[in-house]
């Protein structure tokens, strides 16, 4: 038996064993609300050719708004960086404070207006989003991979498929409840909820293992 921590996350083996979809959780204290978002856009992840921050960058600079980028590079992404993000950079825009560590996020994203989370590939599971949620920062996301799992459009979030989409939205996340954020990951997305899901299905599997003894 498996389980996936999306339903997204089946897709390339459609035919194993899914029991249950169960998806991530975080403590519920590790990442809180300021109360009250900021005035920059924020990036948050890695510098990699599949979570486009050249994106982002053209987001925030079609509306004229602060982008800090909180994300670290791999070596393997050295290359990529140099060639196709570092010239990005030189904007007045944009701040790159690099690689942020736990301790740091929470600031980082609960004083955002909000995450953009322009990623170009099927991701099975984005955790900075539900780590924004947390902090009652609402996210904007490309479509694909656990996307629409996690984001409620219109509520937690606006889900989009183009650049151009991603700018409108942007210009109306303030109109978005933050507390709807934060409730919305209290409710689906704490590492309690998690743990309880999993606890479920250990006992209805082992109870399914008995009764098939016994017949």
């Amino acid at each position: 038996p498996l389980i996936s921590i999306s339903d997204a996350q089946r897709t390339p083996l459609a035919a194993a064993n899914w029991v249950a979809t169960i998806p991530h959780g975080l403590p519920a204290s590790q990442f809180l609300p300021s109360g009250r978002g900021g005035e920059y856009l924020a990036f948050l992840g890695r510098i990699s050719p599949e979570k486009r921050v050249d994106r982002a960058i053209a987001i925030a600079t079609a509306l004229g708004q602060r982008l800090c980028i909180a994300a670290k590079i791999d070596r393997v992404d050295t290359a990529y960086f140099k060639r196709e993000i570092e010239p990005l950079l030189n904007n007045p825009l944009v701040e790159f404070v690099g690689e942020i560590g736990d301790a740091d996020k929470c600031g980082f994203l609960a004083q955002a207006r909000a995450l953009l989370f322009p990623i170009d590939w099927p991701e099975p599971f984005g955790l900075v989003m539900i780590e924004s949620l947390a902090c009652g920062t609402p996210v904007i996301a490309f479509r694909g991979g656990s996307v629409e799992e996690i984001i409620e459009h219109g509520r937690t979030g606006f889900i989009v498929e183009t650049v151009d989409e991603a700018i409108e939205a942007t210009r109306h996340v303030d109109a978005l409840d933050r507390h709807a954020c934060r409730e919305a990951f209290e409710r689906k997305f704490t590492a309690r909820r998690m743990a309880e899901d999993h606890a479920a299905l250990y006992e209805q599997i082992l109870k399914d293992k008995a009764t098939h003894a016994l017949a």
